[in-house]
């Protein structure tokens, strides 16, 4: 049964938002709304909607590969999360889908 929320946010990785890649803007807004558990993941390939294909290639220095950024969090932390990237006004796309989480084999001390 979900406990939680997975979100999914798709963007390119040389996309800027106020002078921070938006990626690493992202997990730094989560951290400092006080949220904990974010990660990016680079892709080796992707197009989005208007069905660019973008690759990185051996010899690419610096490529626009979509970037994945996601985190799990309990459904209020992910409403508050939205409603302030709803403030920031920066068009983003993301996937919202339900999410069970926990620990195993945890050792607590």
């Amino acid at each position: 049964m979900p406990n939680g929320v997975c979100l999914r946010f798709f963007v390119h990785q040389t996309r800027r938002h106020k002078g921070k890649l938006v990626h690493e803007w992202l997990l730094e807004e989560a951290e400092r709304l006080g949220m904990h558990g974010g990660s990016a993941f680079r892709a080796i390939a992707g197009f989005g909607r208007h069905g660019v294909l973008h690759e990185e290639h051996f010899f690419e220095l610096a490529g626009d590969v979509p970037v994945e950024v996601v985190f799990v969090f309990s459904t209020e932390e992910a409403e508050r999360l939205l409603e302030h990237l709803r403030a920031e006004a920066l068009p983003l796309f993301y996937v919202r889908m339900p999410a069970e989480f926990g620990v195993l084999n945890s050792d607590n001390s």
